[in-house]
């Protein structure tokens, strides 16, 4: 049965688009270097016609320059319809990567979808408000709270700023007219009682008197002046 109906051969899978594009692109590198090797061709035809004089010989070479040249513009007209397909494969391959792209990206965005709905039924809005609302609550209490522990005992709540300002004013006034009427004040004069060794004052029981030839001398060392007597 084989022999005659023959065996059912596989199907070869269909190029990809790179493949193909690939494949066009060897073909247009081997259709350009035979445009190369026909240019170098042509520029030594002209050379020989430049230097042979006109003639049957010069016009022999035109015609092999003739030749060349059409074969040229053959290769010429291949290489473009081949750059044009390869444009054509590029833009199918670019379009085929975008639908591509936007399956991609429409399932991340149904798993993200999914993914949030899931999320939303835990968290609920009035919980979040109720919530909010506590934390201001809690907030101005700890305020209050520190204003209150910040406040002073002794400073009363009735002083007038102004009456400060006043006796401010009364004692920069004051500490003025001292200072212009008697110099320093005694609180700002410096001390040098140290820098002087000044004897200090004596302190305890008066030294008693002495005789020194016979005179009576006082604490000082001077004669002393003899009391009156209280007889009459």
């Amino acid at each position: 049965m084989k022999k005659v109906f023959g065996v059912k051969k596989d199907k070869t899978p269909p190029p990809s688009l790179n493949e193909a594009s690939d494949r066009i692109n060897k073909r247009g590198e081997s259709v350009e270097e035979k445009i190369k090797r026909l240019d170098g061709e042509l520029a030594k035809y002209k050379e020989q016609i430049k230097r042979t004089r006109p003639g049957p010989a010069q016009e022999a070479v035109k015609a092999r320059a003739m030749r060349i040249l059409k074969q040229k513009r053959m290769y010429e007209g291949q290489r473009d319809m081949l750059y044009n397909q390869t444009f054509n494969l590029d833009q199918v391959a670019f379009a085929s990567e975008g639908i591509k792209d936007a399956q991609q990206t429409m399932s991340a965005l149904k798993s993200a979808n999914k993914e949030l709905k899931g999320m939303m039924k835990t968290v609920k809005i009035q919980e979040i408000d109720n919530l909010q609302d506590d934390m201001m609550d809690l907030m101005e209490v700890s305020n209050e709270i520190q204003e209150s522990l910040g406040r002073s005992y002794n400073v009363p709540d009735d002083i007038d700023e102004e009456d400060l300002m006043g006796e401010l004013d009364a004692l920069e006034a004051d500490m003025s007219l001292e200072t212009e009427g008697e110099g320093v004040p005694s609180y700002l004069q410096p001390d040098y009682s140290d820098e002087l060794n000044l004897p200090s004052a004596p302190i305890g029981h008066a030294i008693p008197a002495r005789k020194v030839n016979n005179q009576v001398e006082d604490e000082f060392g001077l004669p002393q002046v003899p009391r009156a007597s209280l007889r009459g």
